[in-house]
């Protein structure tokens, strides 16, 4: 491992639970696609957030209830 990848990923292991929630097993164990995945959310917000009527398509469709 090299140095300059070991201090990023120290780095980002201190990040990303405050960020997103994670606990440290969490980062350690997410795929470098998945954490990337994830962050490129926040770079590029929605042209246009979701309708009412969208959100209630979807709470039937994934609800808990």
């Amino acid at each position: 491992m090299s140095d300059l990848f070991a201090h990023g990923a120290s780095r980002l292991s201190g990040l990303i639970p405050r960020l997103l929630g994670w606990r440290p097993d969490d980062f350690w164990h997410a795929t470098p696609a998945e954490l990337a995945a994830i962050l490129t959310t926040f770079e590029q917000p929605a042209e246009q957030p979701l309708t009412r009527t969208e959100f209630d398509q979807l709470l039937e469709r994934f609800g808990d209830a």
